[in-house]
């Protein structure tokens, strides 16, 4: 199963960060945000990764492409031409990057790289945001509500959109960013069907607004509940209140 992660955005919230480069590699520890997320997933054994690029994409794709010579030893033999990285493979990591395009929303970003997915069901995630969430479990749980979409519902302020569930583990609406309640909240971490590409018009499409609106009111979109940690980055508070998690030595999101 192959994980997409949504890396395209301005994050204007971040300004003081994203001026200089795109929010997924803004750095918690010494390593990008990106990293850590992709860690959650290997740590499950998820390690094929479609990354959505925009905002600053090249960035991201010299990221990677530089990635051995940013952390391995190295020799340079000038003399023949050569170069020999040190020491084994840190991760088993196979990653896309897709330019998604610089103004695209979220859904069709997702619909964009959907030629990449082999019609498979896949996980999808934001490029800046860490939970102590257990991949399998969340899968697991996909499987067995049988639905086409699955969204990590998480407590989070009244700030971010609402999900009504039934009981039965089924959201029977979502409601984005309503000003005064307090519930769970789409935290990200989805797995979803290939059949939820029907529902991406396409590039003007947020996946949070009609997909997934469209999803609850045909019954479609289960909840997986986690009440663990989940943090976004939104804020350069929020990153610092991040890296002093990482700091300490206990960071929740620390799986691996």
């Amino acid at each position: 199963m192959k994980v997409v992660i949504l890396a395209g955005g301005f994050g204007t919230r971040l300004a003081e960060e994203t001026d200089a480069r795109p929010k997924p590699l803004v750095e918690i520890g010494g390593k990008p945000i990106l990293w850590h997320i992709m860690k959650v997933y290997a740590a499950a054994g998820f390690n094929e990764f479609v990354i959505c690029c925009g905002y600053k994409a090249s960035m991201i794709k010299s990221y990677f492409a530089n990635y051995f010579v940013q952390n391995y030893d190295l020799t340079v033999d000038l003399a023949r031409n050569t170069l020999d990285f040190h020491g084994k493979p840190q991760e088993s990591w196979r990653v896309s990057l897709i330019d998604t395009g610089l103004h695209t929303m979220t859904g069709g970003r997702v619909k964009r790289v959907a030629e990449y997915l082999n019609g498979e069901t896949f996980c999808l995630t934001y490029g800046d945001g860490v939970a102590d969430i257990d991949i399998k479990a969340l899968i697991a749980h996909h499987k067995k509500m049988k639905r086409k979409a699955t969204v990590t519902a998480v407590p989070a302020p009244g700030r971010f959109g609402v999900l009504g569930t039934d009981g039965s583990g089924i959201v029977q609406q979502f409601r984005e960013k309503p000003h005064d309640e307090v519930g769970r909240i789409n935290g990200g971490f989805f797995v979803l069907e290939p059949s939820v590409f029907d529902y991406i018009d396409g590039d003007s499409t947020s996946f949070e607004r009609e997909p997934l609106q469209r999803l609850a009111a045909d019954g479609e979109l289960a909840a997986y509940e986690h009440s663990g940690f989940w943090r976004p980055m939104d804020t350069l508070r929020d990153k610092r209140e991040l890296e002093t998690l990482w700091e300490s030595g206990n960071a929740p999101w620390k799986v691996w």
